[in-house]
């Protein structure tokens, strides 16, 4: 059978960055990368709505150089916005991870917040699942308090109207899908495992960590995701 044709919506800056988070899609997916193309919005910030229209599914990434709060800081927010919309409207299979999860809640009604008090969620965490979960096509199998990779500074309190809460943690909800549409979104990184989170962190280790101990400490304590990351295949096996 052949591979599905996937679009990586991509907001990075970073270029070893832009290239492991291709390679771990693609690996978590089962899928070779020629499967991926990508549209980079800091290279192409002018898209259109229906730039996925030709492809089986779209898959969108996180991004520590942008933020959701800042549309015009980053002008192509609100065409990230759109595009997700038109993926709901068009029944279009979408796999939302992080940024991309932040830009479905802002379009459809939901609030995303940055909280003064330094609210900052990293690490390998456990997620409570809903109800909800029980009866859906990624999270049926998947087991209460599984392990997750998690790392950002904004968050959202509830699925957004019209959507499915289906994770979550005490601080914040963490997955959810549009009510009638393949359209699933994260607020952790399913296409992360353990060993590119300590990678990933150490170029943002700046941003992300106080020193390089501190970061060494941090890295130390991340566990293996099995069950997060199994999450992005069987979106492909069973979404598409």
């Amino acid at each position: 059978m052949p591979s599905p044709r996937l679009l990586l919506l991509q907001i990075r800056k970073v270029g070893p960055v832009r290239l492991e988070e291709v390679e771990s899609f693609a690996r978590h997916a089962g899928v070779p990368t020629s499967a991926i193309d990508v549209l980079n919005v800091f290279d192409e910030p002018d898209f259109r709505a229906t730039v996925a229209r030709p492809y089986d599914a779209l898959l969108v990434g996180g991004a520590s150089e942008a933020s959701v709060l800042e549309p015009k800081r980053y002008p192509f927010v609100p065409r990230i916005v759109d595009l997700l919309t038109a993926a709901i409207d068009s029944r279009k299979p979408t796999f939302a991870s992080c940024f991309g999860f932040q830009a479905a809640v802002m379009g459809l009604g939901g609030t995303v917040v940055r909280d003064d008090d330094g609210f900052f969620e990293m690490g390998t965490i456990p997620l409570s699942l809903t109800e909800g979960a029980a009866a859906d096509e990624l999270f049926a199998d998947t087991p209460d308090g599984f392990l997750a990779v998690s790392c950002h500074r904004e968050r959202t309190g509830d699925a957004p109207p019209g959507c499915l809460l289906l994770a979550f943690t005490e601080a914040c909800s963490h997955a959810f899908r549009v009510a009638g549409a393949p359209f699933w979104a994260f607020q952790f990184h399913p296409e992360l495992d353990r060993q590119r989170f300590v990678e990933r962190l150490g170029v943002f280790r700046g941003r992300y960590t106080d020193t390089d101990d501190h970061y060494e400490r941090t890295a130390a304590r991340f566990a293996e995701t099995p069950e997060s990351n199994a999450l992005v295949r069987k979106f492909i096996q069973r979404a598409i």
